[in-house]
């Protein structure tokens, strides 16, 4: 048995660490490996090595290196790794993160997983079955999800006697394979496992193998740069009120930010500068780095919701609804073109779907499949093209790794991985063109001259709240009251809407949301002809109205938020549709206001009280806002 490391393994100088995944085909020793590593190196916690011999002598079955990291009782009953495990040990160097990937096919999006967040792998192959076909998968998912720093290990030398002959085949065969999608491993490394030849020390049964051992490939990856030397990337993860501070919680995924910094928020745009950086259980700071989880408040208070990102002014994201990429689908139904898919980066998710497949790979052979630009079959790799529902903030994968991988998931499943290769369009196209060859069309009669000819402005009216509050109804008398004032006025209705515009869409969140979308679109094109939009819909998501109102912005359309406020309890005792006694009963789902909630807004226009008013009482406050502030007055244009 190798001598293990000198004790000054056990307490390096540097703290520098390093994250390593151990892949390879099921059986070829990757538990035996690590175990027998941790054995060699005296990184195993006192008398635990013991005790698994004294474990395996009361069960009555030989001791396995392997037992050291199989932890769970059903991967020794099966004697296969079923899930990722993270163990630490050190050498005199630095410390490194070990994570144990499974490699039986059943089990590759947990090998996804290990490697996606490695900065180097280990990957082994059995002298004796020599390249399988997990191997070469293995290698190809590796390179897909951008770990470049590879050592093979050629283990279970001693079933082919220790033969140089075998070793070199391996090498010959492998080296080929990876260059094919350029990839150069760092070298390859004879290993018996079990017994400990070439871990720590050359072995004597090898004495042809002249090159580093494990530990000493280990030692000569290079770290990965710091992710705080890049583009500050902040992801929010949720929002939380604490007197009257708004404080919005993430991850510093790379970067660094300061007290004082302006930050913009995407894929929103908004911005504002950082007022106090919270930690939990620790004082303020004046700055955070990569990795760091904390707290950030504003100096003023914009609306910010989870998923969005936030970075330097200099220094913003990829802002795109269509984006091209290489997945691996491990659904287990194919993939098709068009098939509906949620889409999780960093803390963003949103629906989206399959747009185009541009080629797919069988990750075993690099060969691409004739035929398959239709769908993605299980375990197969994939250029495609995406489309969200709505913009999402990224990076190519290759500039930043945090912002630039997702995950898929279809049917409640996580079935999918990969990375952005890059955004196709860049900028809102939610609210823009849906191809480059599109400009918007100006007439020749500008707002200008329609606003003198009405005597009022275009606006968008946008009435929000519960069902039962009064909206339709407060809509239809302020498109009366303004109609007979001389008032160009026109009520967009939610259900009017369903019966044509939005005929397609069901009543997912999803679905609710591009409804309201639309809703606005159709406003901004009403008041852009001169018009005063009234919406009357329910809206409940503060960040569907967020959009609403980002849309008329862009538009330069004069925007007015009503909220509709009555308690839950009087709208329920109106019920004018019989709506809420079906919700109750469970013949509607996702109801607002019963089983899914209803966000008033923070700071609308204007607000009514429909519990407390008449009808016409609400609309006159609305109408006096309107006409008696001059807010639908006509202004002087130089013409």
């Amino acid at each position: 048995m190798p001598s293990a490391l000198p004790s000054s393994a056990a307490a390096p100088a540097a703290q520098e660490q390093l994250k390593i995944v151990i892949v390879g085909h099921v059986d070829h020793g990757k538990s035996t490996f690590v175990g027998r590593l941790f054995h060699d190196t005296g990184s195993l916690p006192e008398g635990k090595y013991e005790q698994l011999v004294e474990v395996a002598r009361r069960r009555g079955v030989p001791f396995e290196f392997a037992n050291l990291m199989d932890g769970l009782q059903a991967e020794r009953d099966q004697n296969i790794t079923i899930d990722t495990a993270q163990i630490w040990f050190r050498t005199s160097r630095r410390q490194y993160v070990i994570i144990d990937a499974p490699g039986h096919k059943e089990f590759l999006k947990n090998m996804i997983t290990g490697a996606a967040s490695a900065s180097a792998a280990l990957l082994l192959i059995d002298a004796g079955e020599g390249v399988q076909e997990q191997s070469r998968r293995h290698g190809f998912l590796l390179s897909l999800m951008g770990v470049r720093q590879i050592v093979v290990l050629v283990n279970k030398m001693d079933l082919c006697g220790f033969d140089e002959r075998v070793f070199r085949r391996i090498e010959s065969e492998y080296t080929a394979f990876l260059g094919r999608f350029g990839l150069k491993p760092s070298g390859f490394l004879p290993i018996c496992a079990r017994d400990g030849d070439g871990l720590i020390a050359r072995s004597p049964r090898m004495p042809w193998h002249a090159g580093r051992t494990v530990v000493e490939a280990l030692d000569a990856f290079e770290a990965p740069p710091r992710p705080v030397h890049q583009s500050l990337r902040f992801s929010v993860q949720d929002v939380y009120r604490f007197d009257h501070r708004r404080i919005l919680a993430g991850r510093v995924e790379s970067g660094a930010l300061r007290v004082g910094d302006r930050l913009v928020f995407w894929p929103s745009g908004k911005s504002s500068v950082v007022n106090t950086i919270e930690r939990w259980s620790a004082p303020s700071a004046l700055s955070a780095s990569a990795g760091e989880s904390v707290g950030v408040t504003l100096t003023e208070q914009i609306f910010v919701e989870r998923g969005q990102v936030a970075t330097h002014e200099a220094d913003a994201p990829a802002v795109a609804r269509d984006f091209s990429t290489k997945i691996f689908w491990m659904g287990r139904q194919p993939l098709p073109v068009g098939h509906r898919v949620k889409l999780k980066l960093a803390t963003q998710e949103v629906e989206a779907e399959i747009h185009s497949i541009e080629r797919v790979i069988d990750a075993s052979t690099l060969d691409e499949i004739p035929g398959a630009a239709k769908e993605i079959r299980r375990n197969d790799v994939a250029e495609v093209v995406i489309r969200a529902r709505q913009t999402v903030a990224l990076d190519p994968h290759s500039a930043i790794a945090e912002t630039g991988r997702f995950v898929l998931v279809d049917r409640r499943e996580v079935s999918g991985g990969g990375i952005v290769v890059a955004a196709i369009r860049a900028g809102d196209a939610d609210a823009g063109p849906k191809s480059a060859n599109l400009t918007w069309a100006r007439g020749e009669v500008l707002a200008s001259e329609r606003a003198l000819r009405n005597g009022h402005q275009g606006a968008v009216v946008w009435l929000t709240g519960l069902s039962g509050s009064g909206k339709s109804t407060l809509a239809a008398i302020l498109e009366r009251e303004l109609f007979n004032r001389g008032i160009q006025a026109y009520r967009l209705d939610g259900d009017n809407l369903r019966y044509g515009l939005s005929a397609d869409l069901g009543f997912s969140p999803e679905d609710r949301s591009e409804n309201i979308r639309r809703a606005a679109e159709a406003g901004r094109l009403l008041a852009d002809a001169g018009l005063v939009a009234i919406s009357s819909l329910i809206s409940p998501d503060r960040a569907d109205r967020a959009r609403v109102r980002e849309i008329m912005k862009e538009g330069q359309v004069r925007f007015f938020e009503v909220y509709v406020c009555c308690p839950l309890e009087v709208c329920e005792s109106r019920d004018p549709k019989k709506l809420y006694a079906r919700a109750r009963a469970g013949e509607i789902r996702e109801f607002t206001g019963i089983s899914a909630p209803y966000e008033a807004p923070e700071h609308p226009e204007i607000t009514v009280r429909t519990d407390q008013q008449t009808p016409e009482e609400s609309a006159a406050s609305i109408l006096d806002y309107l006409i008696q502030t001059g807010r639908l007055a006509s202004v002087s244009y130089d013409i």
